[in-house]
């Protein structure tokens, strides 16, 4: 698996997957109606941020990840991120490798720390692979994410000192 810049040209690529995964409305805050002109706007960043795409041998985009300063100003010295797995290669330690990029981008750029604002707490397997990278839960809004089957759950604020 390669990790690399994304590009427009890699859209088409992700759009299928990140439509999917927004329209289930089970681990994003974005609206579940999202078009796609919205989604390539919010989802491919420009510098300083970055996104990236994972890809296998012959260039197919296995999952996608955004990293970005998780405020300005004086907050500009944490980074955050965000992660989206194609469900058909779910398992494969496409997340994982995702996430290790990013906290390594993250530590190369000068952040101090690295902070998910809403993770979701029935996305376990999100949550553990966090954890087992070293972030932890600082706190959880209860009810914070209303889950299209779990109804109100809460939304966890997830931190990794760098």
């Amino acid at each position: 698996m390669l990790i690399r810049e994304a590009s427009t040209e890699d859209w088409p690529a992700i759009w299928p997957f990140f439509h999917t995964i927004v329209a289930a409305g089970e681990t994003f805050t974005y609206p579940t109606d999202l078009d796609e002109d919205q989604g390539c706007d919010w989802w491919l960043l420009s510098t300083p941020n970055r996104t990236v795409v994972a890809v296998d041998d012959s260039g197919v985009v296995l999952g996608t990840a955004k990293m970005n300063r998780n405020h300005m100003g004086n907050g500009s010295h944490v980074a955050s991120a965000s992660y989206m797995v194609d469900p058909a290669h779910a398992g494969q330690g496409v997340g994982r490798a995702l996430c290790e990029y990013t906290v390594d981008w993250a530590r190369a750029a000068g952040y101090r720390a690295m902070q998910f604002n809403a993770v979701v707490e029935t996305n376990v397997h999100a949550v553990k692979l966090y954890r087992s990278l070293g972030f932890e839960v600082l706190g959880t809004l209860p009810e914070g994410f209303r889950h299209p089957t779990a109804g109100y759950v809460g939304l966890h604020v997830m931190y990794c000192p760098l």
